[in-house]
């Protein structure tokens, strides 16, 4: 690898639930392509904003269809939060790991570790598509809230397979949202689902450059490739398609393990 280039997709229109996300992201690219001449093509690396995934498979929730139970309240109560949108976190949790200054650290259904089980309002719009009024952050009044992907990586594989069908590329597709860092300000996107990509790249047993045999170097490929996308468009571009070129040797003929290769067994995990 000599360069990498990471670019942001623009002119894809408002997604909504049942939208084929692909055909989208295709249109987009056409209506690039008098001001483009670097098509859709073997080796890119799609990166996709879990946002337009949701929204195309219908994974919003309306707050005025959720009631909240008694655990809700009393976490909403104890963190200033909407207690209907505490009972949308609970419900996508497997357990609260902490909560704490109006975040509720929880464990997703997916084995994600993250702040109120990626749940989030931001850019969030009606079910009918439309954008919400008069919600925050937590979702408060009559809004949406965005929900995960309920299988990131099978949203990732079939992305692939019909970018594949439309254009004839096989590409990379990656699923990536905003992670905290528990030692570290600042948020950075990874990686939530992964089809044609090695998602690690396993440097232990090889040698550096001086010979030294390393011991614990394993590289978050996809993460790295998530964060480098988010960096080529803004929070508030509606730009949530990046394509990456110059990571070619990661991609791959298979649509691989997906990010479950990322996530480590609770029997590894230091800090459970």
């Amino acid at each position: 690898m000599t360069s990498l280039s990471a670019r942001a997709l623009s002119d894809l229109p408002e997604v909504r639930a049942g939208d084929d996300l692909a055909v989208l992201i295709v249109d987009a690219l056409d209506g690039e392509s008098e001001r483009s001449s670097r098509p859709l093509h073997d080796g890119q690396i799609v990166v996709i904003a879990h946002k337009v995934v949701s929204k195309a498979e219908g994974a919003v929730v309306t707050l005025t269809d959720v009631t909240p139970s008694e655990r809700a309240q009393e976490l909403a109560t104890e963190q200033g939060k909407d207690a209907r949108a505490v009972q949308v976190v609970l419900d996508q949790s497997t357990e609260i790991l902490r909560a704490a200054n109006g975040v509720l650290i929880s464990r997703t259904h997916h084995g994600f570790v993250c702040a109120n089980a990626g749940v989030d309002a931001s850019n969030a719009s009606s079910k009918d598509g439309t954008e919400q009024d008069g919600a925050d952050e937590q979702g408060k009044a009559g809004g949406s809230l965005i929900l995960l992907p309920r299988d990131p990586d099978a949203s990732a594989r079939g992305l692939r397979a019909r970018l594949r069908d439309l254009t004839g590329a096989t590409v990379a597709v990656l699923v990536t949202d905003s992670f905290g860092r528990a030692w570290r300000h600042g948020q950075c996107d990874v990686a939530i689902g992964c089809a044609g990509m090695a998602p690690l790249e396993d440097w232990r047993g090889r040698t550096d450059s001086v010979g030294l045999e390393l011991r614990a170097t394993w590289i978050a490929v996809a993460d790295a490739a998530a964060s480098t996308a988010d960096l080529a468009r803004a929070k508030d571009s509606r730009e949530p398609v990046v394509l990456i070129e110059g990571l070619e040797r990661f991609v791959t003929a298979e649509d691989g393990p997906g990010v479950a290769a990322l996530l480590r067994p609770l029997e590894e995990d230091l800090f459970r």
